[in-house]
């Protein structure tokens, strides 16, 4: 087995944080299973990864609230046995709308969760993690960002943003053993996406005629973060079914 790292997963509480979470703990890891509101749900996959013989514990915080995450997450540092290496920004949003129609709330709330998210979950965890000369930055974006999609301008911005700070971030680390990727997940059959697309829509769309399984864009996160993926880099993966 791997060496065990401490890993965090934003967004955890939800279906494609919590296969995150399950399958980084499966790796060996320790997991901060991270959520907001949906609070009962990460301490039922903590639970899930302790009664498979795992380690996990529950983080409470609101990812677009500066102060207060770099509080919370500079305090954990204070307190860890060591410093978390392993970063997956998942936390995202939905609140669709035709861009003539889109209120100023909707395109601030769903840029704030994924751009500012990012910045206020792994800013503060930058530092602590090149000291140690090893990590993994894995940040869950779209093929929305890839292709645009009608009714999420707003969420294709905000993705589209994620690649670009994936790829300069990237360049800033990589001498420091730091490697950082984003996943563009397609249409999957459960997560924020989940019927969205009838089973005919999906069979035209998607040259796998399917939807994707949230284990399938975990299986990725998973080599993603693994000694094995050292030498790859600054990419956007598509998981897509050919989609994209």
């Amino acid at each position: 087995m791997a060496e065990q790292r401490r890993a965090l997963v934003t967004g955890g509480s939800g279906a494609l944080g919590a296969a995150l979470c399950l399958r980084l703990a499966r790796e060996g890891h320790f997991v901060y299973v991270h959520a907001h509101r949906q609070i009962a749900a990460a301490e039922r996959i903590v639970a899930l990864i302790r009664a498979a013989g795992g380690a996990a514990e529950p983080l409470i915080f609101d990812v677009t609230e500066g102060a207060r995450s770099r509080t919370v997450l500079e305090a954990l540092l204070e307190t860890a046995p060591a410093p978390i290496q392993i970063l997956v920004n998942n936390a995202g949003v939905h609140d669709d709308a035709v861009f003539p129609g889109m209120a100023p709330e909707q395109w601030q709330r769903v840029i704030a969760v994924s751009v500012d998210g990012f910045y206020n979950v792994t800013q503060p965890l930058i530092l602590p993690m090149i000291r140690t000369r090893w990590g993994r930055i894995v940040n869950i974006s779209s093929v929305s960002a890839l292709l645009g999609n009608r009714g999420q301008v707003n969420y294709a911005a905000a993705k589209g943003a994620l690649n670009a700070a994936t790829r300069a971030l990237a360049l800033e680390v990589a001498s420091r053993g730091i490697t950082v990727n984003a996943v563009a997940p397609g249409i999957l059959a459960s997560g924020m996406g989940a019927g969205a697309f009838d089973a005919p829509t999906v069979r035209k769309l998607v040259p796998m005629q399917r939807a994707g399984s949230v284990e399938e864009v975990a299986s990725l996160v998973g080599y993603l973060v693994s000694e094995e993926a050292g030498y790859l880099t600054g990419q956007i993966i598509s998981v897509s079914g050919g989609l994209a």
